[in-house]
């Protein structure tokens, strides 16, 4: 996308968008290409931060402000640390991290080594309000003349804290703290980055627009999610079946229907005009979307016949713009944090139960067969009719791959509260013998003794991937309760 160019006006330059069967890369040439346009642009996070530790004049001189000045004396890392080196390392990796999630991070160049630096910190913090801090300590007896920054700042913090720049155990206030992230470990960049992937999904929901769209609702309505600060607008569900109605099907869109079908391992008791009205619906999903230039939509679909979008919401999973089904805010909104959090497209489904094998099954009608990621290959499928009412609506049947981690997630909006389990696939067992939905996933949870203890309320979201450490950061970061085997 060109710079400067906003998000209405490079929607109406990808017209096909709305128009359909102008273009094929509005139909997309894969499963998810061509739909990652819809979210727009979004301001980058500013994360503030600072090295803390002493030149070695200083500490030479005499004049390093702890117990050790009059000894000369280098504590822990000692003298042979080379922390100027260190922090070089350090900020490579970091910026390079920082670039991959739109992040701005603002670091001071030079160490902080005084209290009266600290307190210029800050006053600086105070003023520029940045969406979290980053504070990396390198010396062992600045770990005390760090905490007035801790008190001072009420937002998420990142501590890192090479082990050996401490001695013996680390402090009790860096491991307790609310808020912060507490990295105590060797070059641990993995963990860095979960760090700096929490707080780009938190500003990245905090600029996003839900729109929900309901038969029960006569006008529009506006809302607001509190821990995300996020906008939702509420439309009538007649909206989305007038436009599902007046879209007309084109060549292109029949091309694109066909592409699903032979893309498929298998097709089950669909005709022509089942393939017909998924694409239609699919129209009329990213149409709804541009016209209220939502990020990520869920719709209260069950009873809309012909109408539904299991189609549309599988394919625009797969491609990172968040679909919910059944016009549920807890799972959309975990749709969104997965999508920001982890870069994949999650599967909202219903939970079932084999208490005789202690083992997870998730079936709905929306999963999408880029589990890996929209990037990724994208993993076998089969076409069948959703299996709850007539008409028969386009599903994929998605064949989840065998061992494959996976993480079970739901966001709980207004109780403070993230579920987090790590499991991985047994087998997308066939249907019969076991019903439920298009997409069936069974899953073993690590170290959980009865699976039923788990159960997260209905529509949690199975991610394809080992996410539960990076939600025990978010949690961590934002003062969420986490439920987790993690």
């Amino acid at each position: 996308m060109t710079k400067g160019c906003d998000r209405r006006t490079f929607l109406k330059t990808a017209a096909a968008l709305a128009a359909w069967g102008t273009t094929r890369e509005a139909l997309g040439r894969t499963v998810s290409d061509g739909l990652s346009v819809l979210p727009g642009p979004k301001k980058p996070g500013r994360v503030r931060g600072a090295f803390f530790y002493p030149p070695e004049q200083v500490v030479l001189d005499g004049k390093c402000e702890d117990g050790w000045s009059k000894e000369n004396w280098f504590t822990w890392p000692g003298n042979q640390y080379k922390p100027e080196e260190q922090q070089a390392k350090f900020m490579s990796r970091l910026n390079g991290m920082a670039k991959g999630l739109d992040l701005e991070c603002a670091i001071d160049a030079a160490p902080i080594y005084t209290d009266a630096a600290i307190q210029g910190f800050i006053s600086d913090i105070a003023a520029s309000k940045p969406d979290a801090l980053i504070l990396f300590n390198f010396w062992n007896s600045f770990s005390a003349k760090m905490v007035p920054i801790l008190d001072a700042y009420p937002g998420p913090i990142i501590l890192y804290h090479p082990v050996g720049s401490n001695h013996q155990l680390p402090p009790a206030r860096f491991r307790t703290a609310k808020r912060v992230q507490y990295i105590h470990s060797i070059e641990h960049w993995d963990a860095l980055e979960r760090g700096l992937r929490a707080i780009h999904a938190k500003v990245r929901m905090r600029q996003s627009r839900l729109l929900r769209v309901s038969g029960r609702l006569q006008t529009e309505t506006d809302d607001r999610e509190t821990f995300f600060d996020m906008p939702i607008h509420g439309i009538p569900a007649a909206q989305f079946n007038t436009l599902f109605d007046e879209t007309v099907v084109t060549s292109e869109m029949r091309r694109f229907a066909r592409k699903i079908r032979s893309n498929a391992r298998k097709v089950t008791d669909l005709g022509e005009e089942a393939f017909l009205d998924a694409v239609r619906a699919h129209a009329a999903v990213l149409k709804i979307m541009e016209r209220y230039d939502a990020d990520a939509i869920t719709i209260e679909c069950l009873f809309l016949k012909h109408r539904k979008p299991c189609l549309s919401f599988a394919l625009n999973n797969g491609a990172l713009v968040p679909c919910g089904c059944e016009n549920d805010l807890n799972a959309t909104l975990t749709l969104m944090l997965g999508a920001n959090l982890f870069g994949r497209g999650g599967f909202q489904h219903n939970p079932e139960f084999d208490t005789e094998r202690n083992l997870y099954l998730g079936s709905h009608c929306t999963c999408t067969d880029r589990l890996l990621g929209p990037k990724a290959k994208a993993v076998p499928y089969r076409l069948r009719p959703f299996f709850h009412q007539l008409p028969k609506t386009l599903a994929l049947d998605v064949v989840w791959p065998r061992d494959e981690s996976v993480t079970l997630c739901k966001y709980h909006s207004g109780e403070n509260r993230l579920d987090a389990w790590a499991g991985k696939v047994v087998e997308s067992p066939e249907c019969p013998p076991v019903g439920g939905c298009a997409t069936r996933v069974l899953v073993e949870f690590t170290g959980v003794k009865d699976v039923c203890e788990i159960y997260p309320g209905p529509h949690p979201i199975l991610y394809c991937l080992d996410g539960a450490r990076q939600l025990k950061t978010f949690a961590q970061l934002y003062e969420l309760d986490l439920r987790t085997n993690g």
